[in-house]
């Protein structure tokens, strides 16, 4: 120590380094902490990627190696079995069972010759031997058929409505000039017949052509016709057969159904024109319902809301079976206003297994061997429901209480044990686990019937045919025009429901519809048409215009006339 330094400045000195030291400490804990956090940060970004992987590349249908599952969990699955009287059942052990042999796929080359086909015939002759059979020294003996698709195009054709002129003379010599009266007609003065109207509803609500490409496809026949008219008319026809033969079907459809199967999704609907401003589309919905086997239903609502809900399902009481959306969880409360007599509406919900079991689907992703098992439960109670699945309803649900109902109080029990150790955490488990047990009831309700299905796949499947258009057409003029549309949707819907030609259907219910009384349009419903359309006269029916004769009406059945709930 030098005689001019403080005998205090040591102590200075350390305890300068000591408050340095702490403040790094305290910097180091610091940085640990945000180091975790990152390190979090990207752990859940990195499960986002793999799930992201997954749906895109994986599989969009979530399938999984049922094998790998199967080995994974043997001994769990197998003691389910023994539990449930299934053991085997699964894997098509069992006679009589429906998986029991798969059906073998067709090989070789398809018989066009069964198809119901307009043939044109092309004979192809050899020149040498047909000089030898001109010598008489070969025969024909017959051909060598083979068979290729070709294909003739059609086109437009010009339809002419003459009405017969008629001079009279009077009894004073005078002359008058009559003519015969016009035919009725769906919509006077339209430019397009029946014919024309339903090929163009199907080229855009069944093939998904947007209306400038029917445009086009009209002038390269040589027949000029402009979208704005090919709207107006879409709009008249879909409103046209929403107010008759629609709304007769959805009447019936909420009085007589068991279960309505439902979905949802968004449209563009094109916004109203405004001067020197361009405003961006606005979202509608489109709800679909699935009405037992017999009906489709497509409807627009403005606003994906519980009101509208209410609304669509107003006056029905039964099944509905839906994804766990909360718009619909006003159909299940009880109402507050005190119902009128004879308009009680008691509605119980069905979930959708397989939105219970895309959960668990996505939750592999982060590697969980909890998830994996849960994909295994699942996939044991599809595999069992498909070996019934062609049987009477009253076997399933025999078959569903003796075989099925073990392996579902089974997940359950498991899924509340494992949802209580991972409530706390955040992530793709939880969520799997905690929708399975909040909607427990839902699912299990599958139990009480056997018309009931354990999935919606139907309601996604008719959404599906409004998706694929709606990427080429883009958007609905109006809110009206969603309407419309949504008409159309639901006759050509309903009409392949029941194995009819939508083509061919609506150009015959364009036809008739000016003919036919309105208390009987049930009757043109695509359920009824086939028995309605073998009692019309075949000549009346082909022709564009002119008289049609309507057939008496059919006495229903008494079971018929009121259908059991």
């Amino acid at each position: 120590m030098s005689q001019h330094e403080s005998p205090s400045a040591p102590q200075a000195r350390i305890a300068e380094l000591e408050a340095l030291l702490s403040a790094e400490r305290q910097r180091s804990a610091q940085l640990e902490k945000e180091r975790e956090v990152l390190k979090a940060s990207h752990e859940r970004l990195r499960l986002e990627l793999e799930l992201l992987k997954q749906r895109l590349f994986v599989a969009k249908a979530e399938r999984v190696d049922s094998r790998q599952l199967e080995l994974e969990f043997a001994q769990k699955l197998r003691a389910l079995d023994e539990v449930a009287g299934t053991l085997g059942m699964a894997s098509g052990e069992t006679s009589g069972g429906a998986g029991a042999k798969q059906k073998r796929k067709p090989s070789g080359r398809r018989d066009l010759k069964s198809l119901p086909l307009e043939e044109k015939r092309v004979e192809i002759a050899d020149p040498v031997f047909d000089a030898l059979v001109a010598q008489g020294k070969a025969e024909r003996i017959g051909f060598e058929e083979s068979c290729k698709l070709a294909w003739q195009r059609g086109g437009m054709r010009r339809l002419v409505i003459a009405r017969v002129k008629y001079r009279t003379v009077d009894e004073g010599g005078e002359a008058f000039l009559a003519s015969a009266l016009t035919p009725k007609e769906l919509f006077f003065r339209c430019l397009a017949a029946p014919s024309l109207l339903a090929h163009l509803v199907i080229g855009k609500y069944c093939e998904g052509l947007p209306l400038f490409r029917l445009e086009q496809r009209l002038a390269r026949d040589g027949v000029p016709v402009d979208r704005g008219t090919m709207a107006r008319w879409m709009e008249e026809v879909g409103a046209t057969v929403g107010t008759t033969v629609v709304a007769a079907m959805r009447d019936e459809a909420l009085a007589t159904a068991f279960c309505i199967a439902t979905d949802a999704t968004g449209v563009a609907v094109q916004p109203e024109p405004t001067q020197g401003q361009r405003q961006a589309c606005r979202r509608g919905h489109y709800f679909v319902q699935v009405v037992d086997k017999g009906a489709v239903f497509f409807e627009y609502t403005p606003r994906e809301t519980s009101a509208a809900v209410l609304e669509l399902f107003k006056g029905f009481s039964g099944y509905v079976q839906a994804d766990a959306k909360s718009v619909y969880d006003a159909l299940f409360r009880p109402t507050e206003e005190p119902p009128q007599e004879g308009e009680a509406e008691v509605r119980h919900e069905v979930a959708c297994w397989v939105h219970c079991r895309r959960g668990f689907w996505e939750a592999t992703a982060a590697k969980s061997l909890v998830a994996r098992e849960g994909l295994a439960r699942i996939g044991r109670i599809f595999e069992l429901e498909a070996v019934w699945r062609d049987k009477p309803p009253e076997e399933i649900h025999r078959l569903r209480l003796a075989h099925l109902r073990p392996h579902v109080e089974s997940f359950f029990r498991w899924a509340e044990v494992e949802h209580t150790q991972v409530r706390q955490e955040r992530g793709l488990l939880r969520k799997a686990l905690g929708y399975a047990v909040r909607h427990h009831e839902a699912l299990r309700r599958f139990l009480e019937d056997g018309r009931l299905l354990l999935e919606n796949n139907r309601s996604e499947r008719e959404l599906r045919r409004l998706a694929v258009g709606r990427k080429a057409w883009l958007f609905v003029g109006s809110d009206d025009h969603a309407q419309s549309a949504g008409h159309l949707f639901t006759l050509i819907a309903t009409a392949r429901l029941h194995r009819l030609d939508p083509e061919a259907y609506l150009r015959d219910l364009l036809r008739v519809l000016a003919h036919w009384p309105r208390e009987r349009y049930l009757e043109l419903a695509p359920k009824s048409w086939a028995a309605t359309r073998a009692r019309l006269v075949a000549t009346e029916l082909d022709a564009e215009v002119g008289e049609l004769t309507v057939p008496k009406p059919l006495a229903a059945p008494a079971e018929e006339q009121s259908p059991p709930r």
